[in-house]
């Protein structure tokens, strides 16, 4: 008698994946309390957020980038941040194309490249917000997570959503949490957020839906600190290994998304 054919872990997933999918599209009662629901409690991260005058994370970071043919590959990254609003913040990632650290005192941002012994320092007074815009939208360096350090992460969120889902609990790391999902034009995001008096993001995912096979990028934060709990340091850039200062053009791999990946200088 003739075994039956074992399953794939890939056709195993996706009868798991059709099965969720099956269940979500159904009608749900009470959406529109389940939309209160998750403003509410997006809401109560957002003012936990931004009353933390100091607070340290690690963090994983996942990047998803399409080639032509269609593959699917996950840029994967980790570091630490530690946050002393309102003007100062350092920042650490080490990922398989770079070794970084980010330093910003609210006068002066450094950029060093650990494994080049290169760094790189640019004049930017202000706030950590206006450092969060600057290395956005001029530098072309976006922090991970910055929407997360905004100080109203609601509002910067909120702004366009068409669609809101309270999917119940999750866990992350061992820590319980409140699973949310939202949609706007352009992309759907997802965030879990740790329940009980500490309400801050423990992951926070983010689809893009107009650009081809939906592309994710994921940040998890793990080892939450905040207040007298966090820790204070000082985000002076001490020159400790003797680095070369060069112009931010030729510090090479800092980004998240590394020159290998990119076509015809644009990601």
């Amino acid at each position: 008698m003739q075994k039956p054919a074992r399953k794939t872990l890939a056709l195993t997933t996706a009868t798991i994946l059709l099965t969720a999918a099956a269940l979500l599209s159904g009608g749900t009662s009470g959406a529109k309390a389940g939309e209160a629901d998750a403003k509410n409690l997006l809401k109560a991260m957002s003012d936990y957020m931004a009353s933390q005058k100091t607070m340290s994370f690690s963090y994983d970071t996942n990047l998803e980038v399409v080639t032509k043919d269609h593959q699917k590959l996950l840029l994967a990254s980790s570091g630490k941040m530690e946050v002393n609003r309102p003007d100062k913040i350092r920042v650490t990632r080490s990922g398989g194309f770079a070794n970084v650290e980010l330093l910003f005192d609210g006068k002066t941002l450094t950029l060093l490249g650990k494994d080049a012994n290169l760094y790189t320092q640019v004049d930017v007074p202000g706030t950590i917000d206006h450092l969060v815009d600057e290395l956005r939208d001029k530098l072309h360096r976006p922090l991970p997570g910055a929407d997360l350090l905004l100080p109203d992460v609601y509002g910067e969120l909120m702004h366009g959503v068409t669609d809101i889902k309270d999917l119940g609990s999750g866990v992350i790391g061992g820590t319980e949490c409140d699973h949310l999902a939202f949609r706007n034009k352009e992309v759907d995001w997802q965030i879990w957020i740790a329940q009980g008096d500490h309400p801050y993001p423990c992951r926070y995912v983010i689809t893009a839906k107009d650009v081809d096979q939906a592309p994710q990028y994921s940040i998890q934060i793990t080892d939450w600190k905040a207040g007298d709990d966090a820790t204070a340091d000082d985000y002076a850039f001490k020159n400790a290994t003797s680095a070369q200062q060069v112009d931010i053009e030729k510090l090479g791999n800092v980004d998240e998304l590394p020159t290998e990946f990119r076509v015809e200088g644009k990601k």
